[in-house]
């Protein structure tokens, strides 16, 4: 993502009000890190290793995961080959492994779509054609959205970490529903992932 547009962002959020100001004077610059060069199924897959996990717990299943392919992303034929025990070493529950090789199987038939592909795609017509997969839901396309495609304007509000950083932002007993943080967050259009990035990091 571009760092006029981090710019503008962090600019545009400090004028919301004064806690989005000090949040932002706390945390500092924007420093969104996009992996541009990441096909989209291999964001999927990675997307799933930390759904409903805390990132070190995401990280360690990559982490194995990679270290089982030679130390490199597996394409998805060798994903699709691979044991199913192996798999489970790595972290991976049942469940995902379905997952992450139906995913390898879209990447194969065409259901999921090349970076190319994605680029001239819109934001919610990747999710319509993404959540088709079994076991991907919208929290995982979104991730994708964010830190490969860049989008600026995705707000993951079945975020467990955002809608906590947003309860914390403004001093709530409880956190918000998804649908209202959905209706709170057009406000802070069309920087919602830059605003999604200062929630995660609010400190608790």
């Amino acid at each position: 993502m571009q760092s006029y547009i981090l710019e503008q962002a962090t600019d545009f959020l400090c004028e919301l009000d004064g806690d989005w100001a000090k949040l932002i004077s706390e945390i500092g610059p924007c420093t969104f890190a996009l992996k541009a060069e990441r096909e989209p199924y291999e964001a999927l897959v990675r997307a799933v290793a930390y759904q409903q996990l805390n990132t070190k717990s995401g990280d360690a299943i990559i982490k194995k995961f990679i270290s089982y392919f030679n130390e490199t992303f597996p394409p998805p034929a060798q994903l699709l080959s691979a044991e199913f025990d192996a798999l489970r070493t790595c972290g991976f529950s049942g469940r995902k492994i379905e997952t992450i090789q139906g995913i390898a199987r879209g990447a194969i038939d065409g259901l999921v779509p090349t970076l190319v592909q994605a680029n001239t795609m819109s934001d919610e017509a990747l999710i319509e054609q993404l959540v088709a997969l079994k076991g991907i839901g919208r929290w995982t396309v979104e991730m994708m959205l964010m830190f490969t495609l860049g989008r600026k304007d995705i707000l993951p509000v079945d975020d467990f970490g955002v809608r906590e950083g947003y309860k914390r932002l403004k001093y709530l007993e409880t956190a918000p529903t998804p649908k209202t943080l959905a209706k709170i967050g057009e406000a802070w259009q069309p920087y919602r992932t830059i605003a999604s990035w200062y929630l995660w990091r609010v400190p608790k």
